[in-house]
């Protein structure tokens, strides 16, 4: 827990404004009744997040109580708190984690006028948690639209496992690329297991999606790229080799898609030009 007065006061100041952002309905609550403050009430987040009402009424307080991973983990994602936020939370109560250093933010200006020039050619800047953080045109268009997914939700291994376009964009074996998906995810976070920005996305994984569950519980291990992709698009299938370059210092990773053959390149260039009236996600 954080170790000084100022420390505790700020968070719970923290809680206070996450919480009284977040609606009953946003979360599936009946909201009628009078509310002498905008948001949830703390009985509400207790609820949700599975602790105390005391207890969590206490964090909110600022007392000096103690708080584990696994259960401010819980309070972040009722609270619906992105990744830097969930980071602010765990060093204000004191837990050590490794911080974002970008991860979950966008690339810098320099970085998407690379991925811009890029165009028609796929290209995506992820974090090594595989966190969206810069895309051009056509990868938008090749992931069925990642303008339209909520900022905090834009993570590839997320986006495959849970997102209707995404979960069948895949030609062939899919079986086989959600094994590499998640291998590659697993060998990854073996650097990261007391960090619950990684901990957190695989949980949240394993409740979503029954497949990455099962997936996930074999504990295989992988590291070496898959170049050959082949994805369905809404111009015709695309075969796809992909190349991975590092960026920056921090793990974070570029990967652009080529085209196998004539015809693939011909459709990447329709991809781009695809009318905007035609949404590729389901509403």
């Amino acid at each position: 827990m954080a170790t000084s007065t100022a420390g505790r006061a700020e968070l719970a100041a923290f809680l206070r404004t996450r919480r009284e952002r977040i609606t009953p309905e946003d979360v599936g609550l009946p909201g009628g009744g009078r509310r002498r403050t905008p948001g949830l009430r703390r009985e509400e987040v207790a609820l949700l997040a599975g602790v105390g009402v005391t207890w969590y009424t206490w964090l909110e307080q600022g007392r000096d109580i103690n708080a584990s991973v696994q259960v401010l983990e819980a309070v972040a994602r009722t609270l619906r708190m992105d990744s830097q936020e969930r980071w602010h939370l765990f060093q204000l109560a004191g837990v050590t984690v490794v911080p974002p250093a970008q991860e979950g933010s966008l690339v810098d200006r320099p970085r998407q006028e690379v991925l811009d020039q890029l165009d028609p050619l796929p290209a995506v800047v992820t974090s090594p948690r595989f966190d969206i953080m810069g895309y051009n045109r056509a990868y938008n268009r090749m992931m069925g639209d990642i303008d339209r997914v909520e900022p905090g939700e834009r993570n590839t291994a997320w986006l495959f496992f849970t997102d209707p376009y995404c979960k069948n964009m895949c030609v062939g074996n899919r079986p086989a690329a959600a094994a590499h998906l998640v291998g590659t995810l697993r060998a990854t976070m073996a650097q990261h297991l007391d960090d619950p920005l990684w901990t957190g996305l695989v949980q949240r994984l394993r409740e979503a999606s029954p497949e990455f569950d099962e997936v996930w519980m074999r504990h295989d291990v992988v590291d070496a790229p898959v170049p050959a992709k082949d994805f369905v698009s809404p111009v015709g299938d695309l075969h796809l080799t992909s190349t991975r370059f590092g960026v920056g210092s921090g793990g974070s990773r570029m990967m652009v898609y080529t085209p196998r053959d004539q015809v693939t390149a011909e459709r990447l260039e329709a991809l781009v030009a695809y009318d905007e009236r035609h949404r590729l996600r389901a509403v």
